[in-house]
């Protein structure tokens, strides 16, 4: 039995990379990032072009009609480029209508998402990751109130899918009255985070509750795991790179043996990373029973790893790792923020325990 990729996969993961190396180039991420207006419309103009928008939305309304798992390798490839666009809600929303939608719903906003028409973001992380001082959102008559953090994508999306303190789900229409946004500044400039204020906004509710949040808190672990496995990727080949160019003592050092086993170590730890979050995306949709916990796994682990890769190759580079020259420190602080994301890897692996039934 075959257990690896299809053809099909790789030849559109390499399809995506090609596409990215043009539109989002090292020189237009340093660019991105340094100017908090820019919110990357050519490079989503591109990923539209490519058809990324309508990858899990089915060929019903103009979509792709694929799975989490090829959503994930999509992800994987973002990672690597260091992508600036807000990937996340491109999946998340449309799992949820699809989920969680009513039949009007569901005509009204796939078709546009799926042609790129319109952009979503779901606003998930205190229902997931644990409330912080100030925020969470309520809902009373229809109406939503409170404040949501971290929300990827949410500056400027026309569509959010909020979830309320009590792991209920409702649908906000960008324009809504009420709806303040404010960008969040962070470790990560190649991804506007969002802090989103509801003043009594109006709202449609979605059906299924916890069980439909728990899905998309799964995918969502997926896809940062391998947004994290791709950017890991790119800093042990710029690792290795460099330790084969950068001479001491009359010598590269690459042919130190310290440096070797800094090498040897990083792909190590990031190898048998690939075959999980693989099978977490696979799991999503053909082994639902075990997605969740395969889903915690992946992100759990993905975030230690990702934590000794970007410190080891900074440390291979030298003095140089740490330049904006270099710009090893996008890919740096990108898993920085995946780590965080939907919770951190303690809070992750608290809720695998309970999956299992090892705690309360």
């Amino acid at each position: 039995m075959d257990f690896s990729l299809t053809e099909d996969q790789r030849m559109m993961q390499e399809s995506l990379s090609r596409t990215l190396a043009e539109a989002a180039s090292l020189d237009r991420v340093r660019k991105f990032a340094g100017d908090p207006t820019d919110r990357g419309a050519d490079v989503w103009a591109a990923l539209t072009d490519f058809g990324l928008p309508g990858i899990v939305i089915s060929e019903e309304y103009g979509g792709l009609g694929l799975t989490l798992l090829d959503a994930a390798l999509m992800s994987e490839a973002l990672g690597r480029a260091v992508a600036p666009v807000p990937f996340m809600g491109t999946v998340l929303a449309p799992l949820a209508l699809r989920l969680a939608g009513s039949a009007e719903q569901q005509s009204k906003w796939l078709p546009k998402l799926a042609s790129g028409e319109v952009t979503a973001a779901v606003a998930i992380s205190e229902a997931v990751a644990g409330a912080r001082d100030g925020a969470g959102v309520t809902a009373s008559g229809g109406k939503l109130s409170g404040k949501a953090l971290f929300v990827p994508g949410g500056l400027g999306a026309d569509l959010l899918i909020v979830a309320d303190t009590g792991g209920a789900l409702h649908l906000v229409e960008g324009g809504a009255a009420g709806l303040t946004r404010e960008i969040m500044t962070g470790i990560d400039l190649t991804r506007r985070m969002a802090e989103l204020t509801f003043d009594k906004v109006a709202a449609e509710p979605l059906t299924g509750g916890k069980d439909v949040l728990a899905r998309l808190r799964d995918a969502g672990w997926v896809l940062l795991a391998a947004d994290t496995l791709g950017a890991c990727d790119v800093m042990i080949e710029k690792a290795v790179a460099y330790a084969k160019e950068r001479k001491q003592f009359g010598r590269v050092i690459g042919s130190f043996q310290a440096v070797k086993h800094l090498c040897a170590e990083m792909a190590a730890e990031l190898e048998p990373c690939r075959s999980l979050v693989w099978y977490a995306g696979y799991a999503f949709d053909a082994a639902p029973d075990e997605s969740s916990l395969v889903a915690a796994h992946a992100k759990a682990h993905l975030s230690e790893v990702s934590r000794f890769i970007a410190r080891t190759s900074t440390e291979v580079h030298g003095g140089m790792g740490i330049t904006d020259l270099l710009g090893l420190h996008f890919w740096f602080k990108r898993v920085g923020l995946n780590r965080q994301l939907l919770g951190g890897p303690e809070r992750v692996r608290a809720l695998a325990a309970q999956m299992q039934g090892l705690t309360a």
